[in-house]
């Protein structure tokens, strides 16, 4: 017997057809919660899986750290210098009480005296570096003044500086200008020296280049921490990824322009690589350590410039740098993201993941689901490097160059002066095909 809800008749077909209007709106009503639902699991797991390949980057780190750490402290023994690094705490104590006992001693005008040396003490150190570079601008003529600086639009911005065009002595210029919280911010953890070391250092290298296709130093200001700037000529191409790529967007698979000509693309590798034969070869040598297309300039004829010196430094012979995250991980060699000492062939196994850009038309590892932590990890663990270029006539050559500049060992890669031999001959072999 069916039962019926308590003081209700038998149901009519029109009741019949309520409850199933009823039924159909609730299964049939719009699934937008349910996505929504899944949009943000989907972000969630996203970023869980982003916290944990940044987890692994760290602790990946970590152990290199040490192991370097120990390695100097085994160093340090061997030569019997052990002593003075776990002593130099204690060194200081000696000096400090020196100090308090003349000051005792000094009276009332020594209190004058201490308030003075305070209040310089509480001013931004100036570098010795810096004060070297600003005296050397002064005697060779390319320091500026910020009165001769007439500044327009911005075209251009970074982590610490932005870019202008700008108008210098009736010249169209760009002008990199330091923005004043990069010195405030190492200031107050008492490392103002360390950014003016860093811009002076920049304006110091860049200043002694004299290259065709490295970007060309007008004058300086070094007046931080409100006028510090660079003066450089004025580009009116884009960057060496825009050119090829045409968006900004890095991980775009869609492109909104036609793809240079291999001969083109070819061209600008070349150039770009005589500008790295010449930085290598200087003594000391200068290593760039940022090497990627959009620290690429090119000109009106989109001839290509070395640009962003912000992470250069110059390396004796026979000299090898430490570096923990120097460059961006994408296009950092290997050595680098482990925290090895490492040369200028550094700079050239960057150069290859440019090469084989250039020649693919692709962005490095779009193949790939990968963030630029687990990129890292597997590049340094040498189980990842960029899908090459597909076989053809014409890559034979390319791939076998692209191939040995990203080496996982460092002295197996060429240096660009073999690098620049290669591909004259390449460019040679693709104007002859052409024509």
């Amino acid at each position: 017997m069916e039962s019926t809800p308590a003081g209700n008749g038998p149901r009519t077909g029109h009741d019949h057809r309520g409850l199933r209007g009823r039924f159909a709106g609730i299964f049939s009503s719009s699934p937008s919660p349910n996505l929504q639902c899944s949009e943000q699991v989907a972000k969630l797991r996203d970023e869980v899986q982003k916290q944990s390949d940044l987890k692994e980057t760290c602790k990946a780190r970590l152990e290199s750290t040490q192991e370097y750490l120990r390695f100097c402290l085994e160093v340090a023994q061997e030569h019997g210098f052990l002593h003075l690094i776990s002593n130099s705490s204690n060194d200081e104590s000696p000096h400090q009480d020196d100090e308090t006992d003349a000051a005792t001693a000094a009276g009332a005008d020594g209190e004058d005296e201490r308030a003075k040396a305070e209040a310089e003490a509480e001013a931004p150190p100036s570098d010795p570096y810096l004060a070297a570079t600003r005296e050397l601008a002064l005697q060779h003529g390319w320091s500026i003044s910020p009165d001769e600086i007439e500044l327009h639009e911005m075209i251009g911005q970074g982590s610490t500086a932005d870019i202008h065009r700008a108008t210098w002595r009736g010249l169209d210029v760009a002008v990199k200008w330091v923005r004043p919280e990069f010195f405030f911010s190492l200031s107050s953890n008492g490392m103002a020296g360390d950014a003016e070391a860093f811009f002076a250092q920049e304006a110091d290298l860049l200043s002694r280049q004299r290259h065709p296709h490295v970007l060309r130093l007008m004058g300086a200001c070094l007046r931080p921490p409100d006028s510090c700037f660079l003066v450089t000529e004025l580009l009116s191409g884009a960057t060496l990824g825009e050119w090829l790529h045409g968006a900004k967007d890095r991980r775009r698979r869609q492109r909104d322009h036609p793809t240079p000509t291999l001969a083109d693309r070819v061209s600008r590798a070349l150039e770009i690589a005589l500008a790295m034969r010449y930085l290598h070869e200087q003594t000391p040598r200068v290593l760039h350590r940022d090497l990627k297309p959009s620290n690429v300039l090119l000109d009106g004829d989109w001839s290509a410039r070395v640009a962003d010196f912000g992470h250069a430094r110059f390396l004796p012979d026979g000299k090898a740098a430490l570096t923990g995250e120097t460059g961006t991980y994408v296009y950092m060699a290997p050595e680098v993201i482990r925290c090895e000492p490492y040369t200028e062939k550094c700079d050239v196994y960057s150069f290859g993941v440019i090469l084989n850009e250039l020649v693919t038309g692709e962005h490095p590892y779009i193949d790939t689901s990968y963030g630029p932590s687990k990129i890292a990890l597997e590049v340094a663990d040498g189980k990842l490097r960029p899908r090459l270029p597909e076989d053809d006539a014409n890559s034979g050559a390319l791939v076998d160059l692209i191939c040995r500049t990203w080496h996982a060992e460092p002295l197996n890669r060429p240096s660009f002066d073999t690098i620049t031999s290669a591909l004259r001959e390449i460019k040679e072999q693709l104007e002859t095909t052409q024509s």
